[in-house]
């Protein structure tokens, strides 16, 4: 009942299509004031926050280890082909009996990282039972206040996180191959505007940005945790100096990227410090809704954050508007390199960086898809169909935080999440 303290303060849909809600016990409680269940809740926290990470951890690797065992499939069949073509050669001629061999000399790079697989989906069902045993004990704790060593207790948790944190780590980079069904955490402003975590600070740090609005907008707010932005509770303001234009903000180790309003001027304001560290001239760049995404909205330039860094999504007049990717340095601004990816960018709904590619959805309406990957590390495109589901219809802002690794979301006034399934190729030590 609301009336003894419980409050539900969100509810979505899981990307297996599960119905998940959260609850937040009563503040005061009979035993609120003793110091070991006060340890009690911490740890339950903790629990519940490892659970969670995990069950994304498995879905990604079980969707990963499909793929996988798609193309051992293809290993086996091309194996058995490979020795009926040893056996008679003679019905075969040099060049198919080439083609053969190099076939398997592609594939068999695949069977180590499919040994890996197997072997982290062991160690996640591994992880999830001492999860599911030190549940039980602390709700035994529960029941009878005093029976364990809180401390113990607190190292447990302690190890399985930082064994969680190991196994995330060694899932590096991959490509695309999926994304999940939105989960809207809320529903709040105007029909265009950004919200964003930062992209590069320790798991510790889970504040909170908001920006209503996509021009002459000057009004940052700071929540201090995801759940006070959900509520609305616990923010303080900026006032930026220059007012922003578009929706294409970032945050990174505590700087927000924006573009000056009326200009194609890149701005890194400092939130501690509450200043302007550098402010510089994108050369070239269109402005203004000169060269926008289809849904305009003064949405030129694009600030993003991947693995490997800063970069700016814009084009020019020289490019004839098709998009232009620039690896940026954040500290003074300066372009290091750019891509010119061919795509019209007035074509595109909106993008985002995920390991150095760009990939680019066919439009900002319901029936969007991600329709486009560049990379850079190539210099090569290919024309993708990845679903994703739009579901308010109308998306003005689209960024991939790679320490979350999730797509974060302005939808029609809500604020959505999105899960990503990358291809990994795991990382072992020696190799």
């Amino acid at each position: 009942s609301p009336d003894e303290g419980w409050q539900v303060y969100t509810s979505a849909q899981a990307p297996d299509g599960k119905c998940l809600c959260t609850a937040v016990i009563p503040v005061q409680g009979t035993c609120s004031r003793d110091l070991r269940s006060h340890q009690l809740r911490q740890l339950m926290e903790k629990v519940q926050n490892i659970s969670q990470s995990m069950e994304v951890l498995d879905l990604r690797t079980y969707r990963d280890l499909q793929y996988v065992r798609n193309t051992e499939s293809l290993m086996k069949g091309l194996d058995s082909r490979l020795k009926v073509a040893a056996e008679s050669q003679k019905s075969l001629n040099a060049k198919s009996f080439q083609e053969l061999k190099d076939k398997m000399t592609e594939l068999l790079p695949l069977m180590p990282v499919l040994d890996q697989y197997k072997s982290d989906t062991r160690l996640i069902v591994h992880l999830k039972e001492e999860v599911r045993n030190l549940s039980g004990s602390l709700l035994a704790i529960q029941e009878e206040m005093g029976a364990y060593d809180y401390e113990e207790l607190q190292q447990r948790v302690l190890m399985l996180e930082a064994r969680l944190h190991a196994c995330m780590q060694k899932l590096g980079c991959g490509k695309l191959t999926g994304v999940s069904n939105p989960i809207t955490v809320r529903a709040s402003g105007s029909r265009f505007g950004s919200w964003m975590t930062d992209t590069m600070t320790p798991s510790a740090d889970t504040r909170v940005w908001y920006m209503d609005g996509y021009y002459k907008g000057r009004r940052v707010l700071e929540f201090r945790t995801m759940n006070d932005f959900v509520t609305g509770q616990n923010f303080v303001q900026h006032l930026l100096p220059h007012p922003w234009a578009g929706t294409g903000h970032v945050v990174f180790n505590g700087s927000l990227y924006y573009n000056k309003y009326q200009s194609n001027i890149a701005v890194k304001y400092h939130f501690r410090s509450r200043s302007v560290l550098v402010q510089r001239s994108l050369a070239g760049a269109g402005y203004n809704n000169t060269f926008p995404y289809s849904w305009g909205g003064f949405s030129d330039i694009d600030f993003m954050v991947d693995e490997s860094g800063l970069w700016a999504v814009y084009t020019t007049n020289q490019n004839a508007g098709n998009i232009v990717v620039s690896r940026m340095d954040p500290q003074t601004l300066e372009v290091l390199r750019s891509w010119d990816t061919g795509y019209p960018k007035r074509s595109a709904g909106e993008s985002f960086m995920i390991c150095g590619t760009l990939y680019v959805t066919n439009s900002h309406l319901a029936g969007a898809k991600i329709y486009f990957a560049y990379y850079t590390n190539t210099s090569s495109y290919e024309y993708t169909d990845i679903p994703f589901h739009n579901q308010y219809s109308h998306i003005s802002m689209l960024d991939y935080n790679p320490r979350e690794r999730v797509l974060y979301t302005w939808n029609n006034g809500h604020q959505v999440i999105y899960n990503v399934t990358l291809f990994h190729v795991i990382k072992t030590s020696g190799e």
